[in-house]
């Protein structure tokens, strides 16, 4: 709303520093600033107000060392995340922006679907929340949703083989008008396409039409709709991966913060003309702006972790966990970057696969030997480490430094072919 009003004002006003909201990096940075200090402020009442409520977590005995403690501990804190970004995202973004209506839909989404789950394990008292049916149904609507709109929408295109002329391009006017209308002729011509981002490789680019079994043309829609089914497997899949690593104070938050910085950072890069050609990657037109998008989200998580760190004071519940992970996947799937997920996402990776292998193992010497046997003291793989004795903050920040070694590794795949 500011980002249009100083568009509008400046019509008639040339005002001191106006010139600074054309530019990604201040509205980004006020981005963050302005969601920090509302998690912040918001935070401490909503807790209060989750307390008076006596919306409080329901813990189930499962053995593990200070676990009942927690007993009581407001949850639904989801909701401090989501109106801590939401604001700074309406206020300097273009939410015009075809990546911003995306993210905001992803947000909202997978917001209603966490909050629904939550609300009826906590008023209803249904431990059992949603059932896995409907979140999964919530789920591939928004991956479908998300796969269509990269495949109907004439703004989501993509730049190869970017070559600029530094003394016409600017660094950081992609979204001026200016700029727009004096684009370098160098600039490869857009198209519509689904390559995305592959690591180690030479050219850094997959296609998903080599998965295509028809040639031709006329059957390029089975490439799309190939494409909307890999959008929808990792939708479904890092979102619950960020439910499941959510069971430790802090845990998901931190995790998720490291994710999200990368993933900021590659829609600065992939929005940079300059920045695209030096790298030798994909430029993509207006996806610039999801890193003030981003930089809210950091915001938020960060002004959230100020009182969901050991001992938390309150949980974030499904209403944030599923959040995170579906703006996790559809913003690494806009910036072409999905096929990292496994790198840069590796702790919600583990987790979900200690939880497949966990059961599927159970049922499979249950069948064999009449008993089922664990290859894990429990699942996930944090609880795990709480079963062998770590201290909980301790398993904590050995998950966030890993976190960040996989963000750097991630980073580095873009030079590594």
């Amino acid at each position: 709303m500011i980002y249009y009003l100083v568009q509008f004002i400046t019509k008639y006003w040339d005002f001191p520093g106006a010139g600074l909201f054309k530019y990604i990096s201040f509205r980004s940075a006020a981005a963050f600033i302005v969601s920090l200090m509302f998690a912040l402020l918001i935070g401490k009442r909503i807790i209060r107000y989750l307390q008076r409520k006596q919306i409080g977590e329901e813990i189930r005995n499962l053995g593990l060392e200070g676990q009942m403690q927690k007993k009581g501990t407001p949850t639904m804190g989801g909701i401090i995340i989501l109106a801590s970004m939401l604001l700074p995202v309406l206020l300097f973004a273009d939410i015009l922006n075809i990546y911003i209506i995306v993210m905001l839909v992803t947000t909202v989404w997978l917001g209603v679907v966490g909050f629904a789950d939550d609300y009826i394990k906590v008023f209803m008292k249904n431990k059992e929340g949603l059932s896995g049916r409907t979140k999964i149904i919530g789920q591939v609507s928004l991956g479908l949703f998300v796969g269509l709109v990269m495949w109907l929408s004439p703004d989501i295109v993509v730049k190869e083989r970017v070559v600029v002329d530094r003394n016409v391009a600017q660094y950081e006017t992609e979204l001026s008008a200016e700029y727009r209308d004096n684009q370098p002729s160098t600039v490869s011509k857009a198209k519509k396409t689904t390559q995305t981002t592959i690591p180690f490789v030479k050219n850094n680019e997959f296609d998903y039409s080599v998965l295509n079994p028809f040639k031709g043309e006329k059957y390029h829609f089975v490439t799309w709709i190939i494409f909307i089914l890999v959008v929808i497997l990792i939708i479904t899949a890092v979102s619950n991966g960020a439910n499941l690593t959510d069971g430790l104070d802090g845990l998901a938050t931190g995790v998720s913060a490291v994710i999200t910085t990368t993933l900021g950072v590659f829609a600065y890069l992939s929005g940079n003309v300059i920045y695209a050609e030096y790298l030798n990657i994909m430029y993509i037109p207006q996806s610039g702006e999801l890193v003030v998008f981003m930089s809210a989200f950091i915001g938020a998580l960060v002004g959230f972790l100020w009182y969901n760190s050991y001992p938390a004071q309150v949980f974030m519940g499904d209403t944030g966990s599923l959040t995170i992970g579906g703006i996790i996947a559809v913003f690494a799937i806009l910036v072409r970057k999905e096929l990292l997920i496994p790198v840069l996402c590796g702790i919600f990776l583990v987790e979900n696969l200690s939880v497949m292998l966990q059961v599927s193992y159970f049922k499979y010497t249950k069948r064999k030997y009449g008993e089922g046997r664990r290859i894990f003291l429990m699942s996930p793989l944090h609880h795990h480490y709480q079963k062998k004795g770590y201290p909980e903050p301790k398993i904590v920040t050995r998950f966030w430094i890993v976190a960040v070694i996989l963000a750097v590794i991630t980073v580095v795949t873009l030079k590594i072919r």
